[in-house]
C-alpha cells in the first residue's frame, strides 16, 4: 500500500518515516498487536535502521506502539475497557472544543469548517469509507482550530492520532459514513450559530462509543488480531 506523503525534502526522514508507519497503522495495514522489526522497515524503505529506530521511538511516545526488550516495537493493542474509556475522554476534548468554537469562531474558522464538511459530500456519493476518513479528521481538525486554545489542540490531536486505527474500522460499519456525515451537518449547524452548548452536546454524542457502536467495534478489532495470528503462523 502506497504512503500518502511525498518523500522528504528539507524535513527529517525519521519524521517521513513516523508518519508513514503511523499512516500505515491507521489504515489497518500494521494492525495492533503486529511486530515491526526494525531490519524489515529499513529494507523495506531502503534506509539505515537509526532513522526507523528513532521514528519508532517517537510513535512509542505517542502511545501508537510499544518498545519492548527483546521484541522490539509492537503495534500497540488495547482491552475493550480501556478503549471505551479513550472514547470517552476523547468525546469530552472535542465536546470542548466545539463550545469554544462556537465562541470563539471567526470567518476564517466558518469557511475552513464548513468547507471541510461539504467535501466529506464527494465520499458519501461514492461510497468510499477510506476517503470519507481522511475528510473526516479534517472536518474535526477544523473544530479543534476553530477552539483557539493551544493546549486543548495538542491534547485532542494527540489522543486522535492514538485512536486512529479504531476510528478508521468503525467507518467500515455498514450505514456509518452516511451517518456520520449528518451528523458532522448537525455539529457544524450548532457552532455556526454560536450555540456551545448544543454543539458540545452533539459532537459528544457523535465521538462516543457505546452500545451497538462498541459491540460493532470490538467485532472489527477482533477480526484485525484474528488476521495478526494467521499472519504470525
Amino acid at each position: 500500500m502506497n504512503s500518502p506523503h511525498s518523500p522528504p525534502v528539507a524535513a527529517r526522514l525519521s519524521e517521513y518515516l513516523r508518519e508513514t508507519i503511523e499512516e500505515r497503522i491507521a489504515t489497518g495495514e500494521y494492525p495492533p498487536g503486529m511486530r515491526l522489526d526494525e531490519s524489515e522497515l529499513a529494507e523495506e524503505f531502503n534506509v539505515s535502521r537509526t532513522p526507523i529506530r528513532e521514528a519508532l521511538i517517537q510513535l512509542d511516545s505517542e502511545g501508537v506502539v510499544e518498545m519492548r526488550p527483546r521484541r522490539g516495537a509492537i503495534v500497540m493493542e488495547v482491552t475493550p475497557q480501556r478503549l471505551c474509556e479513550m472514547f470517552e475522554v476523547m468525546a469530552e476534548l472535542e465536546a470542548m472544543c466545539a463550545r469554544l468554537a462556537a465562541r470563539r469562531l471567526s470567518d476564517e474558522d466558518r469557511h475552513a469548517l464548513v468547507s471541510a464538511h461539504e467535501a466529506s459530500r464527494a465520499a458519501i456519493d461514492g461510497g468510499d469509507p477510506n476517503a470519507y476518513f481522511y475528510l473526516n479528521e479534517r472536518f474535526h481538525h477544523a473544530i479543534y482550530e476553530a477552539s483557539h486554545n493551544q493546549f486543548l489542540i495538542e491534547q485532542a490531536r494527540q489522543l486522535q492520532r492514538r485512536l486512529r486505527p479504531y476510528r478508521r474500522m468503525q467507518l467500515h460499519v455498514r450505514d456509518r459514513v452516511k451517518a456520520s456525515f449528518e451528523e458532522h451537518a448537525a455539529i457544524t449547524q450548532a457552532i455556526v450559530a454560536g450555540d456551545g452548548e448544543l454543539a458540545a452536546q452533539r459532537l459528544r454524542d457523535h465521538v462516543t462509543v457505546q452500545g451497538e457502536r462498541f459491540s460493532d467495534l470490538l467485532v472489527s478489532l477482533s477480526e484485525l488480531q484474528g488476521r495478526v495470528a494467521r499472519r504470525s503462523r
